[in-house]
């Protein structure tokens, strides 16, 4: 599904470097900081990323409701970014950031810790 981009403040020397999905999005991945834990994937348009990079707070795009979010504005579970980087194809962002309480939906710390497909024998 093809969209009309948002309007966006992004460098353009960034936005052009990006590679997205049909619908203008690149999966944006939340590490930890200091301890390397993945906390959560969202979703980022070249708006989302611009207002990251320029606030220091995670903003995602919203699939379902299709509008910007601010993690931790209603939840007060915020995400202060410590670095942003893409990975070698372009086509994916690691925001490290100093998570403050949970960073899934349903209250746990990682979206990554309920349902463990493998796990390494001790």
């Amino acid at each position: 599904m093809s969209t009309t981009p948002r309007p966006s403040n992004l460098d353009p020397a960034i936005a052009a470097r990006l590679k997205r999905s049909a619908d203008g999005l690149v999966p944006a991945i939340a590490q930890q900081y200091d301890t390397g834990e993945v906390l959560m994937l969202g979703w980022m348009d070249d708006e989302a990323l611009h207002r990251t990079l320029t606030t220091g707070r995670c903003t995602y795009w919203s699939r379902s409701r299709q509008e910007y979010w601010v993690k931790g504005d209603t939840s007060g579970h915020f995400q202060h970014v410590k670095s942003v980087a893409l990975d070698c194809d372009a086509d994916t962002v690691l925001v490290r950031v100093d998570q403050v309480g949970a960073a899934c939906h349903t209250g746990s710390r990682t979206c990554f810790d309920e349902d463990v497909l493998l796990r390494a024998a001790d």
